[in-house]
């Protein structure tokens, strides 16, 4: 139940909502849980998340140049910007605040999926194991 739990954290935490789940896993981590399993859980829980991000962006293109939200020309001069700098913005995907606008943008621009994906578990993984290094 704790990895499920750290699991569902640190997917809600990944999307537009703000919530964190790294105080649950250090928490995770003192009470002698299995580090393996919580970097598993954590690093897929935050990924999911982005994905769900991604989608949202995808999917919401439309809506947001049929509310005039965005210009059409807009997307087009960030798309071009993004796919010149994108993996190294995806990168930032783990950075509170910004990271998580950085992944619905990935949509709305259709970036490379499987770059995304990659890009974003090496990113989440690495903040993790950052983080329980720190504690161990």
């Amino acid at each position: 139940m704790v990895y499920f739990i750290l699991f569902l954290s640190a997917f809600v935490s990944a999307t537009l909502i703000p919530f964190g789940s790294e105080a649950l896993l250090i928490y995770d981590i003192k009470e002698g849980y299995n580090i393996y399993y919580l970097l598993f859980f954590a690093t897929l829980g935050n990924f999911l998340g982005s994905l769900f991000n991604y989608f949202l962006g995808l999917k919401g293109e439309e809506f947001l140049i049929k509310k005039n939200l965005v210009k059409e020309k807009s997307i087009l001069k960030t798309k071009n910007y993004f796919d010149k700098y994108g993996s190294i913005c995806i990168l930032f995907s783990w950075l509170p605040l910004i990271g998580d606008p950085i992944t619905f943008i990935a949509g709305v621009l259709k970036y490379n999926l499987k770059l995304f994906i990659l890009l974003v578990v090496i990113a989440k993984f690495l903040r993790y194991l950052f983080l329980a290094l720190l504690i161990l």
